[in-house]
């Protein structure tokens, strides 16, 4: 075929096709196509076995929080590791960090496809991205992308999806992302605006490495902490089917250096919550207060600590107010003489268990003293705390999560008589958690030596303490000998009164008898 018949050829079906065009639209119009092509698509909905949903990133002008769970869910590492791993073939995957995250997340990227299974039941996942179309101008600048995810499922299982499935990913994604979240520690300073405006609340970041893993405690207390701070984080059913708030309480009481203040990191990491460390003394008045719990957040730990040192607790002592009269309820800061600077019982009783404590949910007040024999007993009634945590001095339990922490060392490691040794000698020398670490610390280098130093600490510490113990004894024995010696000597002085006021007595009757006789 020559060239000129080839471009002939091809211009005469040109010229076809563009006629074809002409009649198809005259015969079938634009509005005659699209409702053909819509019942075309629902015929092949109604004999597929599959339904479909669509959830957008933007919803109108709002964001669409379920885009975002879903995204973060998918995201975590053991769906993208099954992914990767199954017949998906999945070989491109997003790397992302979120401001304040401790780690990358993976996610899908562009119209990638990826399955999840949920009790049994196998749904699939497609993440699709569409360009829009440049817009010369908008009063809301739009993304130039259109993301969202496609959800394809069996019809049948278009109740167990709905019902629980969406819940499930909301539920996991909050999980996720309180675990990858840094967590923050709060505090507040005197002289801030506190109205809707201003955040009262200063923050850094808190990356306190104590867990209860490395917790030195009782293995059977520290089991009891966790299933309840468990509980509650769990019980927000619970808290709503009651009519309680959703809160809790625990007082922290005990010896300096027992380790109070680990417990509350320790929390703060097992349940990822932030830490607010309220100062009491830096609070002017009880409205301050309320204003202060109520910039507070949800999943978060509000800490008192040293109650009995930040405001006079140990009696509702009676102030006089300026007109005379006698408040019982005013609580003596470090600022009371200055005007304005005070805090009442009742204030702090409102903050912990009033009305006012619920303006947030999920939240636990931690309070910590070293003398719970000073604080006010309407502090201490149970619903406002709920669990009173005594930290006591170092016992066999904790001295051996010590060892293990600081010198990596394990029981048999250790030796038999020694530990026997240590055994005897923990409890009666009444020595902190603290002054232990201190030792350990200092012999981390040598393990054989920090083991010999410590149980030398402990000896050192029972044999004072018993002498203590003795002298304290011996003291008490002198002054009820003195007693007893006070008290031979009393009777003596009356035996000797006693025969001279009879005789003269018995004298006195004798001459009234003589006068008589006369």
């Amino acid at each position: 075929m020559k060239m000129s018949e080839y471009w002939t050829t091809l211009a005469s079906l040109v010229g076809m096709l563009a006629f074809c065009q002409t009649i198809l639209q005259l015969v079938f119009p634009p509005e005659l196509r699209l409702t053909v092509i819509h019942l075309l698509t629902k015929i092949r909905h109604v004999f597929s076995s599959h339904i479909y949903f669509d959830i957008t990133e933007i919803d109108g002008v709002n964001t669409n929080e379920l885009y975002n769970a879903v995204q973060l869910y998918l995201s975590s590492s053991v769906t993208v590791n099954g992914a990767v791993s199954s017949s998906n073939n999945n070989t491109r995957l997003s790397l992302t960090r979120v401001p304040n995250s401790t780690s990358v997340t993976f996610g899908l990227s562009n119209n990638d496809r990826i399955t999840d299974v949920f009790n049994g039941v196998t749904v699939l996942w497609e993440h699709v991205v569409v360009q829009r179309q440049v817009q010369s101008f908008s009063w809301r600048p739009m993304p130039e992308e259109k993301r969202g995810f496609t959800l394809q499922i069996n019809k049948r299982d278009k109740t167990l999806v709905l019902d629980s499935y969406l819940d499930y990913i909301i539920g996991k994604s909050e999980e996720i992302r309180r675990r990858n979240e840094e967590r923050l520690l709060y505090t507040n300073s005197r002289g801030v605006s506190l109205d809707s405006r201003s955040h009262p609340w200063d923050s850094v970041r808190f990356k306190h490495p104590s867990t209860f893993e490395t917790l030195a405690m009782e293995p059977e207390k520290k089991k009891r902490i966790m299933e309840d701070l468990r509980e509650f984080a769990n019980g927000q059913g619970f808290y709503q089917k009651t009519g309680r708030a959703w809160k809790r309480g625990y007082l922290l009481y005990g010896p300096p250096g027992t380790g109070k203040s680990s417990l509350i990191a320790a929390m703060a990491n097992y349940l990822g919550y932030d830490i607010y460390d309220l100062e009491l003394t830096e609070v002017q008045n009880n409205s301050e207060l309320r204003k202060l719990l109520m910039k507070t957040s949800s999943k978060s730990l509000i800490v008192i600590e040293d109650i009995d040192c930040s405001v006079n607790l140990s009696k509702r002592g009676k102030v006089k107010k300026k007109n005379g009269s006698y408040d019982p309820d005013l609580i003596n800061g470090s600022g009371l003489d200055e005007p304005g600077s005070s805090v009442t019982l009742s204030g702090l009783l409102n903050f912990t268990d009033g009305l006012w404590s619920c303006c947030g949910s999920e939240r636990i007040f931690v309070f910590t003293t070293n003398h719970i024999e000073k604080l006010d007993s309407a502090l201490l009634r149970s619903g406002r705390m709920d669990m009173h945590i005594h930290m006591g001095f170092c016992g066999f339990e904790a001295l051996k999560i010590l060892l293990k922490n600081y010198l990596r060392i394990e029981e048999d490691e250790i030796g038999g008589v020694v530990l026997k040794e240590m055994e005897e000698c923990v409890e009666e020398a009444e020595i902190t958690p603290a002054d232990v670490s201190e030792v350990l610390i200092r012999n981390r280098s040598d393990s054989g030596k920090a083991v010999r130093e410590i149980l030398s600490v402990l000896k050192e510490r029972v044999v004072k303490r018993r002498k203590c113990v003795g002298e304290k004894k011996k003291k008490k024995k002198g002054e009820e000998g003195e007693e007893e010696d006070d008290d031979e000597e009393e009777q003596e002085k009356r035996a000797l009164d006693s025969p001279n006021r009879n005789r003269d007595v018995l004298g006195f009757e004798e001459e009234e008898e003589q006068e008589k006789e006369k």
